[in-house]
């Protein structure tokens, strides 16, 4: 992002605000409270919470007040404890980290242990939501970000992602469903008496393909190709849950009609500048809220 400050007005600010979104998402983001990272620590393979979650930005809610997690910016009112409200979950535990990949299941986040180690035999409910950032979110917002400004009518991202012939984050979504199905096994392994929920993702782009640059610096053609491309992202997850014997929960459906182009007041996910409190293209806390309800019913579901 380090041209986005260079970019005048409008523009400038939008890009620049991008550059929150990538950071959330394109690495490893660090500390838990030494509360957080001491009650992980202490899971063993007999204990662990009745109700963990675990998962990424979408899951932790970063910007969504009040803030919990050190770095790994997860919110009091984001979709798990308000799952765990809904369903009367009194041991509960939030271990998702802002920034998390599949590969962060099994490694530590800065101070944040391993998601992994926060399950158990006791473990009853877990939910998870990743594979965003394996396809690289922060960065793919960043770059159409950037490109839209070149040809704002056209498409100059799905131009760049499909050059040669071969859409390149359609492949590495396909490269992400194995990793996936992985995190799915060992939850399986290490709390075998729980109910599994794999959560969706919830509807970014406007579903009738209509962006709204400059406000939201998305290219015109990008925003379709976009919103298809999380879709694709949303369908092999479906996928990944049935073949793993697990719930889905889809939050795609339920946020539609409060995208990144509605006004300040029916948005539920923000855009490249925030309104209401919460990341760049991250749920908002009615964004969550609507999550939770989604992921409450497919818990409910068994």
């Amino acid at each position: 992002m380090a041209h986005a400050h260079g970019r005048g007005g409008r523009y400038g600010k939008g890009l620049a605000a991008l550059g929150a979104a990538a950071a959330l998402t394109a690495g490893a983001c660090g500390a838990a409270t030494a509360a957080d990272a001491e009650g992980s620590a202490a899971a063993t393979p007999t204990g662990g919470q009745r109700y963990v979650a675990l998962g990424d930005s979408y899951t932790s809610a970063p910007g969504v007040p009040e803030q919990t997690g050190g770095d790994c910016a997860r919110s009091s009112v984001n979709y798990p404890a308000l799952t765990a409200k809904a369903l009367h979950h009194t041991s509960f535990k939030d271990v998702s980290c802002s920034g998390a990949k599949t590969d962060d299941m099994w490694r530590a986040q800065g101070d944040n242990p391993p998601q992994l180690n926060a399950l158990g035999r006791n473990t009853r409910l877990v939910t998870l939501g990743i594979g965003g950032n394996d396809i690289g979110f922060g960065d793919i917002i960043g770059t159409c970000a950037q490109l839209s400004v070149t040809d704002p009518a056209g498409a100059p991202c799905r131009t760049k992602y499909t050059e040669g012939g071969t859409d390149q984050l359609t492949a590495r979504i396909a490269g992400a469903a194995p990793k996936v199905a992985k995190v799915l096994q060992d939850v399986h392994k290490r709390a075998p008496h729980a109910r599994v929920v794999l959560v969706g993702y919830p509807a970014i782009m406007p579903e009738d393909g209509v962006g709204c640059f400059p406000a939201v610096p998305i290219a015109a053609g990008d925003v379709p190709y976009l919103r298809d491309t999380e879709k694709k992202l949303n369908t092999m997850l479906q996928g990944e849950a049935r073949k793993a014997d697990v719930r889905f929960a889809d939050t795609y459906k339920p946020t539609l009609g409060h995208d990144v182009c509605k006004p300040t007041a029916d948005r539920w996910i923000e855009g490249a500048q925030p309104e209401n409190p919460a990341a760049p293209f991250h749920p908002n806390a009615k964004g969550e809220a609507a999550m939770a309800t989604a992921v409450t019913k497919a818990a409910r579901g068994y």
